[in-house]
Order: C-alpha cells, then sequence, then structure tokens
C-alpha cells in the first residue's frame, strides 16, 4: 500500500461500515453510513470523498456507494482484525461482548499482521492443545471470579491429570471418523484434517495461510445458491459444495 493509500483509523471505519452495509443491501447510502457510526451528514460527505480519491470506492453525490476490488481487500482485512481480537478478548481472556468490542474497535487499527497471525494462532493452539481446551479455560475463569485458588490446586492437578490421560487415550484411539465440511450445520467448528485434491481451493487456502490443522466454523448455508459460508483463520469464505466436499473436518466441542 503507498504512502497515499494509507487510511487513518476514522477512515477505516468507515471502510468497515461501507463493507457490511454493502454486505447486507448490496450498496449503500450515506445516511446508512451516518446511521451506523452515529455521525452527521457532513462527515460522511467528506470521509467519502477521500476514500473515493484513494480508490477504494465508488462515488458520487446523491448515488449509491459500493467498494471498489481493492477496497474489499482492505476492508476484509480490517474486520479479520476486528473479530480475531474479539475472539481473543471473550474467548481466551473471557472479557464480556460489550468490552471486547470496544477494545476491539480501537486496537484493530494498530495490530500488525504477524501479531494478529500469532494471536489466531494461539487461540486454536488453547482451543485443541491436550493440555488447553475447555477445562484450562474453565479453570482460569475461577481463578479469575475467585482470585487465588492454592488451596484447590491439588484437586485441579488431578482433574487435569485425568484430562489428559483420557485426551492421549483419544490420541491413540480417535473417538469417531472425521467427517465431510458439507455435513456440518452452521454454528459447528472443527479440526481441518484433510484437503483433497490441488486446484483452485487449495490456492485460496493457502493464500490465507489455512491448512490441515486449523479451526474451521460452518456460519451459514445459502441453500439457493448452493454455497457453505466458513470462517477459518479469521477468514470469512463462501466455498462451493464440491469444494467443501474436499474438505475432511474433525469435530471440536
Amino acid at each position: 500500500m503507498t504512502k497515499k493509500e494509507v487510511l487513518s483509523p476514522s477512515q477505516e471505519d468507515y471502510l468497515e461500515a461501507i463493507f457490511h452495509i454493502v454486505s447486507e443491501k448490496q450498496a449503500a447510502r450515506a445516511k446508512d453510513i451516518a446511521n451506523r457510526l452515529q455521525v452527521n451528514n457532513s462527515s460522511v460527505t467528506g470521509a467519502l470523498r477521500i476514500l473515493a480519491d484513494k480508490g477504494f470506492i465508488n462515488y458520487a453525490p446523491y448515488d449509491l456507494i459500493t467498494l471498489t476490488n481493492k477496497g474489499i481487500k482492505l476492508a476484509e482485512g480490517i474486520i479479520r482484525r476486528h473479530e480475531a481480537l474479539k475472539d481473543f478478548f471473550v474467548k481466551i481472556l473471557l472479557i464480556d461482548d460489550e468490552e471486547a468490542e470496544k477494545a476491539s474497535c480501537k486496537m484493530e487499527h494498530v495490530i500488525s499482521n504477524k501479531i494478529l497471525d500469532r494471536l489466531i494462532s494461539f487461540v486454536e493452539f488453547v482451543e485443541i492443545c491436550p493440555r488447553g481446551g475447555q477445562e484450562w479455560l474453565k479453570g482460569f475463569r475461577r481463578y479469575c471470579e475467585n482470585g487465588d485458588t492454592s488451596a484447590r490446586c491439588a484437586n485441579s492437578i488431578s482433574l487435569c491429570l485425568e484430562d489428559l490421560k483420557k485426551r492421549e487415550e483419544n490420541l491413540k484411539n480417535p473417538p469417531g471418523e472425521t467427517i465431510c465440511l458439507t455435513d456440518m450445520n452452521p454454528g459447528q467448528r472443527g479440526k481441518i484434517v484433510k484437503i483433497k485434491g490441488r486446484g483452485e481451493l487449495n490456492r485460496r487456502l493457502s493464500d490465507i495461510g489455512a491448512s490441515s490443522g486449523n479451526i474451521i466454523e460452518v456460519e451459514g448455508l445459502e441453500t439457493q445458491t448452493d454455497r457453505i459460508d466458513v470462517k477459518v483463520r479469521g477468514y470469512h469464505l463462501s466455498l462451493r459444495s464440491d469444494e467443501a466436499a474436499k474438505i475432511s473436518v474433525e469435530l471440536h466441542e
């Protein structure tokens, strides 16, 4: 990105808002943006002119507003940063949604891609590592709520060792066969076990750093277009059913 194309945090907020509105309505109007960001119309007009001048949106006074390909790519990156941060705050630090949302809005503008990728990997690691998982997170929640838990350490260690033994047994004798991504329902998550074949699907997943071992979540099913909306490594993808059929997944609690 050239110096001319760099956006301020406020301008990134406008681009993010336009992306969400366009996703819902196919195009945005100035008043939609003003309502979403709770700003006045004159502020919106100034921001739209800047975004258009930098090549991120298609804009003309009193006309519908759409994103250019460059604008879509940048907006998706901003949204990925926002959602990855919020996932970390909610799933790992156990912060409530409202506070996590506010913090994510502020931090999404300054976090680097390297730190973001490491953060996403950490969330996945905690969720799938035999020494982590939901029991580890429950223990952290108890610590946050009750402070020093040393009096119950012996019991906690005993439970952890018992849980670890069960996990090790599951690794030796998997609890069930993997399933195809097309057999999952919205809201279900799982670990990618295998991606069959080569081609466009592999290229798309490779471009976002997704491969076997990553957590993938089904966000929705589009029956009319025969597509499956998924989220992996913070990216939202829409896959054809024949593409999704090439991905084997081990369901995750």
